[in-house]
């Protein structure tokens, strides 16, 4: 994965950035909240390990400042601050996890990849990723909502990818059936996913 790291802490950076380089891992090191926010223009990363009290800009500004701009990355906060005001407001944001220091730079590593572990469940096609378990779905590493229609069309065709699907197997998915309300729903899905849906004509769809 592409990890950004943000941590003033010399010793600490140093010793998580070679960690993570050693299992495999591309790291981006970041001292400060500016150089953190400036590295995210030129690099889509994977997740981001933010320190919370860091110079120039703390982590939870820099997460505000990535959410608000449609960033969706996976984020792991790790700070000494232990005030639940803090910590809830890194949740609200969206982190996914929180250590507090000090802690063994291994259990950071567990937790990646534990997180990987957990990735590695969705189905991929084209830009769009797919999570079964939890029916996320992310264009191009940014979340996207689907409609009631949508989001079962799309886990079919992804979940059979070069098959011919019958218009009959699809009609079962809709709450008020029709080749035009059918035609009008794959449509939007290919409008909002970027995929080529072809029309087999009078026998169904099949995802290229």
């Amino acid at each position: 994965m592409k990890i950004l790291l943000l941590e003033d802490d010399t010793l600490l950076g140093e010793t998580i950035e070679e960690m993570l380089n050693d299992a495999g891992h591309k790291v981006f090191w970041a001292k400060d909240g500016h150089e953190a926010s400036d590295a995210t223009f030129d690099t889509v990363f994977d997740l981001y390990i933010l320190d919370i009290n860091v110079p120039k800009l703390n982590g939870l500004k820099v997460l505000e400042e990535l959410r608000d701009a449609g960033d969706d990355t996976r984020v792991i906060f790790i700070s000494a601050l232990s005030d639940m005001v803090s910590i809830t407001k890194g949740f609200k944001l969206g982190a996914e996890d929180y250590i507090k220091k000090p802690f063994f730079p291994e259990e950071l590593i567990v937790r990646i990849e534990a997180k990987i572990a957990k990735s590695n469940m969705t189905i991929e096609h084209d830009e769009i990723c797919f999570n079964p378990q939890n029916n996320e779905v992310r264009r191009a590493n940014q979340l996207i909502t689907l409609g009631d229609v949508q989001l079962p069309l799309l886990r079919i065709f992804i979940q059979n990818i070069g098959k011919t699907l019958l218009k009959e197997n699809l009609f079962e998915l809709m709450e008020h059936p029709s080749d035009s309300a059918l035609r009008v729903a794959i449509n939007k899905l290919k409008k909002t996913t970027g995929w080529k849906i072809q029309n087999i004509r009078a026998v169904g769809y099949r995802l290229e």
